[in-house]
């Protein structure tokens, strides 16, 4: 069974009680008395599994008003981990968003069996294309692009690299997307579900597009490192992808990894498989049909 097999009231019902589910290698207890978050699960995690209450939970989240007060007053809205709170209060309207980032957080601080790269990651023929990237490198627009062309999604924000094998582990999930990515990508696919973009948070204007089916139900489906690739949006840059060294690559990728130090030298070996398994390039662009084009080919 998945979330979507329950009824809206069955649904505020259990997130009221706590809501467990399936999320690639996780699985998450969640639990909430706010609307925006009933909302935001029945959009975006439809097809996600069902957890019973006396399965193990990697995490309980909870998300909540501070005070009686703030239900009502400028509303907020606390993000609680297993009962610690790690973060302030946002204000209400971005309940969903804090979800998001709040469930990011509790991946990258507590999920050592991966080394952890600030990455988008899809898959097309069996070949994951890893994109490191910091906020306004285009990775986002150009994982959400991708993934409305067929290719298979593992996350946009982390890459899960496990340190026993080497394999990338999924973790689909919505797709964030900042600013005017938004309506590039809205105009991009007809077919792909968005949320309302929310305004004026710490990131700007932010709106998520749903995972596809199909990237949810192969979530438990690791895959094998094919290409890393640094991108870098640029307006009216032409497109190119320049190969770049194995030295090179493993110290930007590591500049990028949550817990590359915390991990020490089973973080170092598992970076330098990685890069040797991997093809490196830099990219720049800023024509989307080109970016499809040409990893349609490098991935064939």
């Amino acid at each position: 069974m998945n979330i979507s097999s329950l009824s809206d009231r069955q649904l505020r019902t259990r997130i009221n009680n706590g809501l467990g589910f399936r999320l690639g290698s996780f699985s998450i207890c969640l639990t909430s008395s706010i609307f925006l978050v009933h909302t935001h699960i029945k959009h975006l995690y439809a097809k996600y599994e069902l957890l019973q209450m006396d399965d193990f939970f990697d995490f309980h989240l909870e998300l909540f008003s501070p005070s009686l007060i703030r239900r009502y007053f400028r509303p907020q809205v606390n993000f609680s981990f297993d009962g610690h709170v790690p973060f302030k209060p946002l204000p209400f309207s971005q309940a969903g968003a804090m979800f998001e980032w709040g469930l990011n957080w509790c991946i990258a601080n507590h999920s050592n069996q991966f080394l952890i790269m600030h990455a988008a990651v899809v898959e097309l023929n069996g070949k994951a294309f890893i994109f490191p990237g910091a906020p306004g490198s285009g990775k986002s627009t150009l994982c959400a692009a991708l993934v409305c062309n067929g290719w298979r999604l593992l996350s946009d924000e982390m890459t899960l690299i496990s340190t026993e094998n080497g394999q990338i582990y999924p973790v689909p999930r919505p797709v964030s997307l900042k600013n005017q990515s938004i309506e590039v990508i809205q105009n991009y696919s007809q077919n792909a579900f968005f949320t309302e973009a929310i305004h004026d948070t710490a990131k700007g204007s932010v709106a998520h597009m749903r995972a596809p089916d199909k990237s949810v139900h192969f979530a438990d489906r690791p895959v094998l490192p094919a290409a890393l690739v640094f991108p870098k949006y640029e307006k009216n840059a032409s497109t190119q992808l320049t190969s770049l060294s194995k030295g090179k690559a493993a110290l930007r990728a590591a500049e990028d990894c949550f817990n590359y130090s915390v991990l020490g030298a089973q973080g170092f070996e598992t970076l330098c498989s990685l890069v040797d398994e991997c093809d490196c390039y830099e990219f720049k662009y800023s024509c989307l049909d080109e970016a499809l084009t040409l990893f349609a080919e490098l991935a064939d």
